[in-house]
């Protein structure tokens, strides 16, 4: 059973720094999955924050370029996501979630996500 669980989200001023932690259980990081942060905003769809293959390759949305940086440790089946220069409008629910090696990767497993809200 595949299970990932988000932590360190929480409320921070505008300019300020939060990083996330996605632990997984189960054989995600034995079966090179790729991994990812997304969120969704109240109104909005959800979104692609960052992706990180599993040998570290990394893709950004444009919003988060240069702000963000997500890593990962494959001993420790973790990923995270730095997040730094924190705007109001990243304000969002943040999902981690793992997806098989693939031209294009269907991320099949999703965390319970966790809050993030940045204040002017």
């Amino acid at each position: 059973q595949v299970q990932l669980e988000e932590s360190g989200g929480g409320s921070v001023q505008t300019g300020g720094s939060l990083r996330l932690v996605c632990r997984a259980s189960g054989r995600i990081f034995d079966e090179n999955y790729h991994m990812g942060w997304f969120r969704q905003a109240p109104g909005k769809e959800r979104e692609k924050v960052a992706t990180i293959s599993w040998s570290a390759h990394t893709d950004y949305a444009d919003t988060v370029e240069g702000r963000f940086t997500i890593s990962r440790d494959n001993d420790r089946d973790t990923v995270y996501l730095q997040m730094d220069t924190l705007q109001p409008e990243d304000t969002a629910v943040y999902y981690c979630a793992a997806g098989p090696a693939a031209v294009r990767v269907q991320y099949i497993f999703w965390g319970q996500g966790t809050q993030v809200t940045v204040f002017s």
